[in-house]
């Protein structure tokens, strides 16, 4: 089985190139590529994730979904591995998806933890147990099967926020799903910025709308609202 790891991104000169290293270095001989998708950063994002040996490209569409589809299309591997540029999944990443695939899942996540002390955010980690909605969201990465990503469709590249859970609500319906019981280390710097209590208002917030069937345009503007974030 080969991998294509696949990372969005947007300004993110001060992460990509220690994640590019981490998972080069332990990506071993199952990793097919990294291909790291940007949606037009103004910083040296593109030039650092070039020189650590990615396969790095614009996208023709700015926005997750899009460029994560991007990403896709230009994929060798087997399988597909969606991983943010702030999240550091284990060591072992290869060999427990691996393992997941040999015993018969499609595609799945981890669980999460943060790099906080942060005893609020310790009630989020343990909360990442749990097989809900608010788990598909792409902090803890996800892989797939290549084919089954497709047969899926992809994620709605119309769609400029909430594109994880509703792809991972719909492919799911076709592959069967597996929670990794490891964590990835997440970057804190949005409850950083903002507070626990506020992230968590914004998120049910946006979830709620989801939900409710508001348009992409009003949760965008309603999540820039209420968060200071990027």
């Amino acid at each position: 089985m080969k991998v294509s790891v696949i990372i969005p991104v947007y300004n993110e000169a001060g992460n990509i190139g220690q994640l590019l290293s981490y998972l080069t270095r332990f990506g071993y001989d199952s990793l097919q590529e990294i291909i790291v998708c940007d949606g037009g950063s103004t910083d040296q994002t593109l030039n650092i994730a070039k020189a650590s040996g990615a396969m790095a490209v614009l996208s023709p569409q700015k926005g997750r979904a899009a460029q994560m589809n991007f990403g896709a299309s230009l994929a060798k591997g087997d399988l597909l591995y969606f991983v943010h540029a702030d999240t550091l999944p284990p060591e072992t990443y290869m060999t427990d998806i691996a393992n997941a695939v040999k015993n018969g899942y499609d595609m799945g996540r981890y669980l999460s933890t943060y790099d906080s002390t942060s005893w609020l955010l310790k009630l989020n980690a343990l909360l990442s147990r749990l097989d809900t909605f608010g788990g598909m969201g792409g902090d803890q990465t996800l892989f797939i099967k290549k084919d089954l990503f497709e047969q899926a469709g992809g994620f709605d590249g119309t769609m400029k926020i909430m594109e994880e859970f509703e792809f991972c609500a719909r492919a799911r319906k076709r592959g069967k799903y597996k929670i990794i019981t490891k964590p990835v280390l997440i970057s804190a710097r949005k409850y950083d910025t903002n507070g626990w209590f506020t992230v968590q208002k914004a998120n049910y917030t946006i979830v709620r709308m989801y939900q409710k069937g508001a348009s992409q345009e009003s949760m965008v503007l309603k999540y820039k609202e209420l968060l200071n974030y990027r």
